[in-house]
């Protein structure tokens, strides 16, 4: 099997892991290959690399297979991910999702390089004006998961394509509504946090 063959090819070439890039669609072919893979050697870490909008059936066949997952978490309520994405259960199946995944995997644990073997990373985009409602994933992540999961809190938004005719996506995130949310995730507790430096205004 060609895919099977790849991640060999990575291995011997010295990856430190296989990044698997929103790949739910190809969970069969994926767990076929790493099977074969396998017999023939292979151990790097698998990352599982998704916007968290996952089914727990799926996220149990990955089990003990997938060993970094790194999912978004791109909003607290569904209402947010309506209101946004245009899809109204985004929070009941990510939510969820990362349960299982904290689950499966547990807190981060890196090598003594820094890279990453084992445990669950959160990312969160924060939106401007709390689009992104980014105090409710905070504080689902502090009371449902774990005060001990990573947490990437990002600033990059940038306003694309039909973002610039909506009236509050038109614009960057500011530092002093990105600096509010890094001080809630630490009132929370919330203390193995990545996050940004940007300017204040």
């Amino acid at each position: 099997m060609e895919l099977a063959r790849m991640m060999l090819s990575l291995q011997k070439n010295g990856c430190h892991n296989l990044n698997l890039v929103t790949p739910t669609h190809f969970v069969p072919q994926i767990l076929e290959a790493v099977h074969q893979a396998a017999a023939e050697g292979f151990n790097l870490p698998i990352v599982y690399n998704t916007s968290g909008y996952e089914t727990k059936e799926t996220l149990k066949l990955l089990e003990g297979v997938v060993s970094v997952y790194l999912p978004d978490l791109k909003y607290g309520t569904d209402k947010a991910g309506t209101d946004i994405s245009g899809v109204s259960d985004y929070f009941a199946f990510a939510g969820s999702a990362i349960k299982e995944m904290y689950y499966q995997v547990g807190n981060l644990k890196v090598d003594n390089e820094g890279m990453a073997q084992r445990g669950l990373i959160v990312r969160h985009l924060v939106l401007p004006d709390d689009l992104s409602t980014t105090g409710e994933v905070l504080r689902f992540l502090a009371e449902e998961v774990s005060l001990d999961v990573t947490v990437s809190l990002m600033a990059q938004y940038f306003p694309a394509h039909q973002a610039q005719f909506h009236p509050k996506l038109n614009r960057k995130v500011v530092g002093r509504e990105y600096y509010k949310m890094v001080k809630l995730a630490r009132d929370l507790g919330l203390h193995n946090l990545f996050i940004q430096e940007i300017s204040e205004f």
